[in-house]
């Protein structure tokens, strides 16, 4: 465990028994080579553990000794270490099992069986990554279709709160289990996760080797929650958030409390977690912070991401890599017609304000699109789609490209690279980085930000009048040259259900995006326009 944590210890750590930790069982995945999985548990302290892999017929391929801690007493480390806890990290093994897996102190012995060797990804967030396959689209099939992928298991936390943070998972809903449409189809937002399980299964049928899923999510939670101390303070945040009297800055009702608390969810259902050896992580949240502290998830979720990397990587004694894999879901739709911008502008903060990734503030990162899989007659209400298909599908060609390097795949749909503005014909000639598909042409898509004496900026529609294999061209109306921004699908609920404006060919489409513009070059008649980062925006309130 990091040095830093101050652990809260579950009660079985108090005894003598020997045990493994929480989250590990029968039909577990342990991530395969080339890095080594941890394995802990808990023991007499002072005690030895041998820790031993063994192959289908008994013969044991590899031993770990490992020592019970004790209670550290050292003036120059004053917090104590987890007393009654042991770890020790395997050998790094190829793809495959089944393997036993035995830890003996004394004579006492505990066994896990059926374990398998791959990759093992956490899935996070709030109630769209909750939903199971009972709840989505085509839910009969899918259940039907689990017992085809043995290879994909599964395990999921409970919801649990704490104040502070845990050394173990104080409850389990799902323990490591081979997927059915039992423990697939449990009942609304419980377990196990149809996103988090899709992507498992489109990453099997990629990779051929075993996939282990770890869901810890918990609905209607904003990113606060998930957050540790660490990462509030990087972003000026309190440590303690929960009295509006302590926060000029939070309103009343703002007022957080229950899961909704600042770091309760990091407390009890990631930092039990960060001794795991893990591949990747897949995050899907925002909803809550569409409506609380919007303005800052440009600094909470790119914190988060740095935050959570570093704790599994020092967690896990370096076998978590340092740029863990991270992908997420852009935010969907909520409500159509709706007048305010917050959707849109949480989209645009969870790419921390560059509209694609990954990129400099977040490496690695891999993004899946959801604006245009709307789903107003979900029964489960609008801002929870039952399309779940394509937002996983969506996420592992991201994976395979990122986390994999899976070369020449095309994960992300197209963006903007250059503006020309016709100045004659009060034209505006976007470059976009890969082949435009035009799917719906009555879509309004397209705004610029027109020079105003009065309000400095007012965003004008800019009709889409022709679109080629790379360019749109844009009617700038009476806006003429004073065009200091452009914006795309800048809306709550920006087109029907796989019928935004722009595409590419592979049918990803085009994110949004905010984009300031700046004058450059300039030949008779035309005047570039540079597309910039649009931090002077944020100070129009733009």
């Amino acid at each position: 465990m990091a040095a830093w944590a101050l652990l809260a210890l579950a009660p079985v750590a108090a005894g003598a028994i020997l045990s493994f930790a929480s989250y590990y069982g029968d039909h577990m995945v342990l991530q395969k080579e080339p890095v080594g999985a941890v394995v802990w548990g808990y023991g007499e302290p002072g005690a030895a553990v041998t820790v031993a892999l063994s192959g289908d017929g008994g013969l044991v391929l590899m031993k770990k000794m490992a020592r019970v801690k004790g209670i550290r007493k050292d003036k120059h480390h004053p917090l104590p270490e987890p007393s009654g806890t042991w770890m020790t990290i395997l050998d790094p093994m190829d793809q495959g099992g089944p393997y036993t897996l035995t830890a003996r102190q004394g004579s006492e012995n505990v066994t896990l069986k059926d374990i398998y060797f791959g990759d093992v990804w956490l899935c996070s967030g709030q109630s769209n990554m909750v939903m199971t396959v009972l709840q989505i689209t085509n839910a009969s099939q899918e259940l039907a279709a689990a017992a085809h992928y043995p290879y994909v298991r599964v395990f999921a936390a409970a919801p649990s709160r704490s104040d502070v943070e845990l050394q173990d998972l104080e409850r389990i809903d799902l323990p490591w289990s081979i997927p059915t449409a039992e423990n697939l189809g449990h009942g609304n937002f419980t377990y196990f996760s149809a996103v988090c399980w899709l992507l498992g299964r489109y990453l099997y049928e990629a990779l051929r080797y075993p996939v282990g899923l770890v869901e810890a999510a918990w609905g209607g939670t904003p990113i606060e929650a998930w957050s540790s101390p660490r990462a509030l303070q990087a972003c000026g945040l309190l440590e303690d958030m929960r009295s509006p009297a302590l926060s000029p800055s939070i309103s009343p009702h703002q007022h957080f409390s229950g899961p909704q608390t600042p770091s309760v969810l990091w407390n009890a259902m990631i930092h039990p977690l960060l001794n795991m050896t893990l591949r990747g992580i897949a995050w899907y949240q925002g909803e809550a912070n569409a409506f609380l502290h919007t303005d800052q998830y440009n600094c909470t979720f790119p914190e988060l991401i740095a935050d959570w990397r570093q704790a599994f990587h020092v967690g896990s004694a370096g076998q978590t890599e340092l740029l863990l894999p991270f992908g997420f879901v852009q935010l969907s739709t909520y409500r159509r017609q709706s007048p305010q911008d917050s959707f849109a502008q949480l989209r645009w903060h969870q790419t921390a304000d560059v509209g694609i990734v990954p990129n400099a503030r977040i490496p690695r990162t891999f993004m899946a699109v959801a604006m245009d899989l709307c789903d107003e007659h979900s029964p489960y209400g609008s801002i929870h789609p039952r399309d779940k298909q394509n937002v996983a599908h969506r996420l592992q060609l991201g994976a395979r490209a990122v986390a994999y390097g899976e070369k020449n795949l095309v994960f992300q749909g197209p963006f903007p690279t250059r503006a020309v503005l016709e100045v004659t014909r009060a034209l505006l000639n976007v470059t976009y980085s890969q082949r435009l598909v035009w799917r719906r042409r009555d879509t309004p898509a397209f705004e610029v930000c027109c020079y105003s004496p009065v309000s400095l900026c007012r965003w004008m529609p800019a009709p889409m009048v022709a679109v080629g294999s790379h360019t749109v061209t844009l009617a700038l109306g009476s806006c003429g040259t004073l065009v200091l921004a452009l914006r795309y699908a800048w809306a709550e609920w920006p087109c029907e259900y796989q019928s935004c404006a722009l595409y590419n060919t592979q049918g990803l489409p085009a994110p949004p995006f905010l984009l300031e513009t700046l004058r450059g070059s300039s030949r008779a008649g035309e005047m570039e326009l540079l597309l910039l980062h649009p931090s002077s925006l944020l100070s129009w309130g733009i």
